[in-house]
């Protein structure tokens, strides 16, 4: 979806399709003429955005194809989508069995992750609407957070140095000004937005690189989102792209309601990093019994952002909406790409049973961020 921001900017509204488990072209596509279709359908929207996630051998095989590249542009093109962000973290397998912390490799000490990436930059350039300010790319906060070294770190310096002049080639042959996104994640190396100030301000002059803000990680921080504005501000770091996403949040871990509710989340495929508030923290939802429950949880677990848990569980939709109003409710947006990203539908307690209530659960998030976007002054196109 597109929204004219009051100082005349074009913000647009995804959704990602890293919900779907394709990873060549074919299924690719049968996913826009499925599920995306009906989206749009459902919001009854002349454009629906959809923030597509191309698995690294689909990615070489878009960036070095004409053929290839003009049969997605036909698909997006019939079924009235556009494409100004890519999800650029997972590489592969993002629908297997047991996913865990494979999603984290390669890293961006590994080639792998450079070359996926440049891919990336040359498929979206070719994408990206003639209006579109500039494309997206998405991607992970340099690695999980063990082990990492200082020579890790200059490995990825390098690489990082290497992507940003990359984008800078892109732009001068293309004129389409394409910037990379790095996501603080609960548990990896950038897992706060003060890291990812620190560590991504040398590349802040270019405006090429900087931070990807998910709302759903900044919550199960316990980050307060004014306070992350004012750390990027300070380092001159900008918000390329932001996922609007909520995260589970269990008020009283001493409720037992609220504890065998949480145990419905419990799923082995995906990690779910739960914190503490003022204590400690856990990679998974296995580990419970390491925290003291002293006080509130919160579970990198992405809830759908219009519907509620069941009491006493709630979703940290109060963190998205505030951090919505930092995003794009200034006399500037801080950044002009928003992705709902709730991926986790097929493990839900209540999971959709077909593409139809999939589409519907999707367009109802859509919906709903719509309004509160809306409601921040900016006018639905």
């Amino acid at each position: 979806m597109r929204f004219r921001h009051p100082d005349g900017s074009l913000v647009h509204l995804a959704y990602c399709t890293n919900v779907h488990p394709a990873e060549d072209l074919d299924g690719v596509i049968a996913q826009l003429d499925g599920c995306s279709a009906l989206v749009r359908k459902e919001l009854d929207v002349p454009v629906l955005g959809v923030g597509l996630w191309l698995a690294h051998q689909l990615a070489e095989q878009l960036a070095n194809s004409s053929d290839a590249l003009h049969r997605l542009q036909q698909a997006l093109l019939r079924n009235g989508l556009e494409v100004v962000t890519l999800n650029g973290f997972p590489y592969a397998g993002f629908h297997d069995e047991v996913v865990g912390k494979k999603v984290y490799l390669p890293d961006w000490t590994q080639p792998e992750r450079l070359h996926y990436t440049r891919n990336l930059v040359d498929v979206l350039a070719r994408l990206l609407p003639a209006d579109a300010a500039y494309g997206s790319i998405s991607t992970l906060p340099l690695a999980w957070r063990t082990p990492w070294s200082a020579d890790q770190d200059t490995l990825a310096r390098a690489a990082v140095s290497r992507l940003e002049m990359h984008l800078a080639r892109t732009e001068e042959s293309t004129g389409r000004r394409i910037r990379v996104a790095f996501e603080p994640e609960p548990g990896c190396v950038i897992e706060l937005v003060p890291q990812g100030a620190e560590w991504l301000s040398p590349y802040a002059a270019g405006g090429r690189i900087g931070l990807c803000l998910d709302t759903c990680h900044l919550a199960v921080q316990f980050e307060e989102p004014a306070s992350a504005f004012a750390d990027l501000d300070r380092a001159g770091v900008p918000v390329v792209k932001s996922q609007v996403s909520a995260a589970l949040h269990v008020a009283d871990p001493g409720d037992a309601e609220a504890r065998r509710l949480l145990a419905e989340f419990a799923e082995p495929k995906f990690l779910h990093q739960t914190r503490e508030r003022g204590g400690r923290g856990i990679d998974n939802l296995d580990e419970l019994d390491q925290l003291a429950g002293a006080d509130a949880w919160r579970v990198h677990f992405h809830v759908p952002v219009h519907a509620a848990p069941r009491p006493p569980l709630s979703s940290t939709t109060d963190v998205l909406e505030e951090s919505l109003a930092e995003l794009v409710g200034g006399a500037h947006p801080r950044t002009q790409h928003l992705e709902s990203e709730t991926y986790t539908w097929s493990v839900l307690p209540s999971s959709p049973r077909d593409t139809a209530e999939l589409a519907e659960g999707i367009a109802g998030e859509l919906a709903w961020l719509r309004s509160r976007i809306t409601a921040l002054g900016l006018e639905t196109l």
